[in-house]
């Protein structure tokens, strides 16, 4: 029998302000930091962030980001490391940035302490960073040997971002249960090649309930700028909840179904989340899900702003050939998708892809 796995960073802190805690919360990782962040994410973090280091004894060089987590930004930003005596390195801004920052860690063999500035994916606490070209072609995925040793999350920070990405991070987030759910009914392998845990299931139900019950307060606030209760409950959501829900449940259909998407140049101006959520719908058509959880979906969805049919993703010319060649790229050798516990292949796929935007159409039509 399989053993049951459960992943995840060593510490994990998040408030508004907690920039402003760094240095306290970092000081047991090493004294000589390697600070990478994007153009971006610097200006709005870097005196904090070397006010509270040196006020705890941690001396640091900052780097800015190149743009690319490729190898030949790693090997760059690893080589600087070296050169300067870093005995940790933190990554701030955006998900290319961190997983660069996880990388190079890695490859250093070094802790790493992770500040996203964004909510939009679950990657900050994951054991993982996907590298790419340096033209921005994906190439593979790098399987850490461990989790972040810090993630801290500034939800006032956050809360200034574009709306927009702490949507997506809810479209990313959506998907969690349903997949892990599926998984759980598979016995499907999670990602560091377990069984999911009851703790993970139960983390993964959780982000589901936060992001019903509160997202669309979440998003009205952080219209205004400002971290609520609200935020800060969603933004777990986003970042913890789907982080560990993703790592320790397991993906399923909903993210292939994702990347069968980037198979179609229209797509490409949307963000992961929003195309995410597009699959949770079609990957609850799949399942044969109960009306009334698809209208739960669907309302949530509809209210915060995430797309429901494939218009909402770009395709306004839907042909039958792009709808197969999404399918199949879904269907690919080695997609989560097999983790489904039914049985798959491209022609469930295009039909459930039809039938989803179909009802997204038709529930758009009555709201």
């Amino acid at each position: 029998m399989r053993q049951k796995i459960l992943i995840s960073p060593s510490r994990y802190v998040q408030g508004a302000g907690a920039i402003n805690e760094i240095g306290e919360q970092a000081k047991n990782l090493g004294s000589k930091a390697l600070i990478i962040g994007d153009k971006v994410a610097l200006p709005m973090t870097r005196d904090a962030i070397e006010r509270s280091c040196r006020d705890n004894g941690i001396t640091v060089t900052v780097e800015s980001f190149g743009g690319e987590c490729s190898m030949e930004e790693i090997n760059r930003v690893k080589s600087l490391g070296e050169q300067v005596g870093a005995n940790f390195i933190i990554g701030v801004g955006g998900g290319k940035t961190l997983d660069t920052a996880k990388a190079v860690a890695h490859y250093m063999e070094l802790p790493v302490g992770i500040v996203p500035t964004i909510a939009s994916t679950d990657a900050p606490c994951s054991a993982l960073s996907v590298i790419y070209t340096p033209d921005s072609i994906f190439e593979r995925y790098l399987i850490l040997l461990r989790n972040p040793d810090l993630v801290l999350v500034d939800t006032a920070v956050i809360a200034k971002a574009p709306v927009r990405l702490l949507i997506s991070g809810m479209g990313d987030g959506l998907a969690t249960w349903f997949e892990a759910d599926a998984c759980a009914k598979e016995s499907a392998k999670n990602m560091p090649g377990g069984l999911p845990t009851q703790a993970a299931l139960s983390l993964a139900r959780l982000c589901y309930e936060l992001l019903i019950d509160y997202g669309l307060r979440a998003k009205l606030s952080a219209e205004k700028g400002v971290a609520t209760e609200d935020v800060e409950k969603v933004v777990e959501a986003n970042t913890l909840l789907s982080g560990l829900g993703f790592e320790s449940g397991g993906l399923a259909a909903a993210h292939s179904i994702h990347n069968g998407f980037t198979a179609l140049d229209e797509t490409h101006h949307y963000y992961h989340g929003e195309k995410v959520a597009f699959g949770t719908l079609v990957q609850m058509v799949m399942e044969n899900r109960s009306n009334a959880e698809l209208e739960e979906v669907l309302e949530f969805c509809v209210s915060v702003g995430l797309p429901v049919t494939l218009r909402q993703i770009g395709i306004t010319d839907v042909t039958p050939e792009k709808i197969r060649k999404v399918a199949e790229l879904s269907c690919a050798e080695g997609e989560t998708i097999y983790n489904m516990p039914i049985s798959v292949d491209p022609d469930l796929v295009y039909n459930s892809i039809l039938a989803a935007d179909a009802i997204g159409e038709n529930f758009l039509e009555g709201f």
